[in-house]
């Protein structure tokens, strides 16, 4: 079985789990010590997935959200068995399982399954991203081709980090000069990006686990992917996805000193 029919495989097993779980009244949700919820759904979601992988990829290492793991010099499955866990305890719907597949630096394989809104989003290096229900209704997917600020539909998660970071002005700013903006939030924002349905979506804060599988949905759509440094991939532990075309004006706005030119080095990454 190749490495994407895998990732499909694992996300079916993950959207059994998830779906029987959601809305249930005896969900079982505790705190974490970052203060963030978890529920028996993500635990049960990440052991099924690591079970599945021990058996189907033993020579390659995981990492998870809610039971850890470290980043191989080789291939790495990395997997957030829901993310947006706070939307799903509290039974809005838009939620889902990421999936990636990291080859030493470069994230070659990425999945996003959302069962709850119908939806999966799919994308392997050199072979495009694709949308669907399934993979007989899938369609591929491209960013948009806006070009100006002015005409730009903008996705975030919060205000709150970007004050933590003492960048809420300049985030503010960025939106003042975009046509619409709305916090779709989460994995949603990067696949609407995806799509062609927003233009540019950035978040101060994530870990690897957040942003492993969008990246290859994003680039393989067109878009680019960057941290706030410029750099390129899932390493800077924050996030600027833009369909290409504004990338350089969004960091020039919300991004580190130098990170235009970090970017513009790094283009063909």
């Amino acid at each position: 079985m190749n490495d994407l029919a895998l990732a499909h495989r694992l996300a079916d097993a993950a959207d059994a789990l998830s779906m029987a779980r959601f809305r249930q009244a005896d969900l079982v949700v505790t705190t974490k010590p970052d203060m963030t919820p978890v529920s028996d759904a993500d635990q049960a979601v990440e052991r099924a997935l690591r079970e599945a992988l021990a058996v189907q990829r033993p020579d390659d290492t995981l990492v998870g959200e809610e039971y850890g793991g470290s980043m191989g010099t080789g291939r790495s499955w990395v997997i957030d068995p829901i993310d947006g866990t706070k939307n799903y305890v509290r039974g809005v719907p838009v939620w889902a399982t990421l999936i990636a597949l990291v080859d030493g630096d470069d994230p070659v394989v990425g999945l996003v399954a959302a069962p709850a809104l119908h939806r999966r989003w799919w994308a392997a290096s050199g072979l495009g991203a694709y949308a669907g229900r399934s993979l007989q209704s899938a369609q591929q997917i491209r960013v948009s081709a806006v070009s100006d600020l002015a005409d730009a539909s903008l996705s975030y998660a919060s205000l709150d980090g970007w004050g933590e970071l003492g960048r809420r002005e300049d985030f503010l700013g960025l939106m003042d000069r975009c046509w619409r903006t709305r916090a779709y939030g989460d994995f949603w924002s990067y696949m609407l990006l995806a799509e062609g349905s927003v233009d540019l979506a950035a978040e101060p804060e994530l870990a690897t686990y957040d942003m492993a599988a969008l990246v290859p949905i994003v680039t393989e759509a067109g878009g680019r992917f960057t941290g706030l440094d410029g750099q390129p991939g899932c390493w800077s532990g924050n996030a600027v996805a833009t369909n290409g075309l504004l990338h350089a004006e969004v960091l020039a706005a919300i991004g580190d000193p130098g990170a235009v030119e970090t970017a513009a080095q790094n283009k063909g990454n």
